[in-house]
């Protein structure tokens, strides 16, 4: 066994062992509660199981979150907990930051900045940010990955899928091996920083001249598989701003950002941002004035690049919804990746798709979600899973998790805004003249200039 895959191994098992006791833990639990009766105190484990994932660093603990807006997928106690879950791991030390950077640059690293931040300024999930500055003055973050990451992605797939097939065994309404499948090739993509600072050059391209929207560019000469060097945008957390309460103008204009920051790198060139999350972006004041206030869109690793056909079959369900169409429905299915629903199923997916799109077709000023209903999406949600029981399931096509998440992570962002716009006519100026054959050449173009490797 070579030096590299030994290490590799044995990091796995090391992450195995302090996680696995969590994960299979609420596993056995959330099975003797349903099956045997066996009563248990769940929100003491439930804050058990926060402090382990949340004490690690890696991707075990997104998938903790975006499993916690999963219907059904944990006990209440469970879900309320990761939902709140953020990092709290402690930042790497000094020591290791000297040796990341010299070997991703060379013994002579520190030469090439003017400066360089010794302690962290933001964590990210497989990785931590520095500021720093270049010699020709420019401002940088260089988000440095941490030791031994491949193995502990590999590790936490492992741990998820075994939670998943548990899942599944208990509950066979949603079949997710093919979700499995899509998030495990997102994120082992996610570990190569020169795939995401393409990511970036792609952004930054289709997002060019879009109001409000800022991407941050890539350094190539500073960037490596464990490395990123990017420009450093200005901005405060969205979470920070809202806390202060600003005026509806302001609230609405970064609604609109964001809007458009997600739904013109999709509806356009077939594109989307997989983690759409509130540390993924920060608010700030535009310099355009005919704009006053904007965002600034972060972290790339996780982009899903669809086949133009896809964007046909999203545009149809919509239209599908709009009309109450069950044919054009079901052609819009089968473009997404469903097989052989049944007309029941069907109908039972539709309460979903109505939820989705019903903001899209008035053409009036409202919100994504009502305001008095925080549970609303949760309750639909649901809603369709219990129908989807008496169906007798669904197996979810691997278009489909990155798509609905987006679409779930924005509706939460827009009601923690409490943005009133008119989504319909926003959602028209994009797809108004859609032509398959434009995305088409639109995407390749933008992949090629962007250097984008294939997945």
């Amino acid at each position: 066994m070579s030096e590299r895959k030994e290490s590799t191994l044995f990091g796995e098992v090391r992450r195995m062992v302090r996680t696995s006791g969590a994960v299979t833990g609420v596993a056995a639990r959330v099975a003797g509660e349903r099956f045997l009766g066996i009563k248990s105190d769940k929100n003491a484990h439930a804050e058990a199981l926060k402090q382990v994932l949340g004490g690690l660093k890696g991707p075990l603990m997104k998938v903790a979150q975006f499993l916690a807006t999963v219907p059904e997928a944990l006990p209440e106690e469970y879900a309320q907990e990761l939902a709140t879950l953020q990092s709290n791991a402690p930042p790497m030390g000094w020591n290791f930051v000297r040796r990341r950077m010299q070997t991703e640059l060379g013994p002579a690293w520190q030469s090439k900045f003017k400066t360089f931040g010794q302690e962290a300024a933001a964590a990210a999930s497989l990785g931590q940010v520095h500021r720093a500055t270049l010699p020709d003055g420019r401002d940088v973050a260089c988000k440095l990955q941490y030791p031994d990451m491949p193995s502990v992605v590999e590790a936490d797939l492992r741990q998820l899928k075994i939670a998943l097939s548990l899942y599944r065994r208990m509950d066979s309404t949603l079949d997710n091996e093919e979700a499995y499948t899509e998030l495990a090739t997102r994120l082992r993509e996610e570990l190569d920083y020169t795939r995401e600072a393409a990511h970036m050059r792609l952004y930054g391209l289709m997002l060019h001249n879009i109001p409000g929207v800022a991407v941050p560019e890539a350094v190539p000469e500073y960037t490596t598989k464990r490395l990123l060097t990017m420009t450093w945008l200005q901005g405060r957390p969205i979470l920070r701003r809202l806390e202060e309460d600003p005026p509806a103008e302001e609230r609405v204009a970064y609604a609109k950002a964001l809007f458009r920051a997600w739904y013109v790198p999709f509806y356009r060139y077939g594109v989307i941002h997989g983690d759409p999350h509130l540390g993924n972006y920060q608010v700030r004041e535009d310099s355009d004035p005919d704009v006053r206030f904007g965002v600034n869109l972060f972290d790339f690793g996780v982009i899903r690049v669809f086949p133009p056909s896809f964007v046909t079959g999203v545009i149809m369900l919509y239209e599908a919804v709009r009309d109450d169409d069950i044919e054009k429905a079901a052609e819009a299915y089968r473009i997404w990746g469903f097989k052989n629903l049944s007309k029941e199923t069907m109908e039972v997916l539709n309460v979903w798709a109505r939820f989705l799109y019903e903001p899209l077709v008035k053409d009036e000023v409202r919100t994504i979600t009502p305001l008095d209903d925080p549970q609303y999406g949760r309750r639909i949600a649901m809603q369709v899973h219990e129908g989807l029981k008496r169906t007798g399931g669904v197996k979810i096509p691997r278009e489909f998790p990155l798509m609905d998440r987006a679409a779930i992570g924005l509706g939460s962002v827009f009601y923690r805004l409490r943005a009133e716009a008119n989504w319909h006519r926003m959602f028209m100026e994009l797809v108004h003249d859609f032509r398959e054959a434009d995305i088409a050449a639109r995407q390749k173009a933008a992949l090629q200039a962007a250097g984008v490797p294939e997945s």
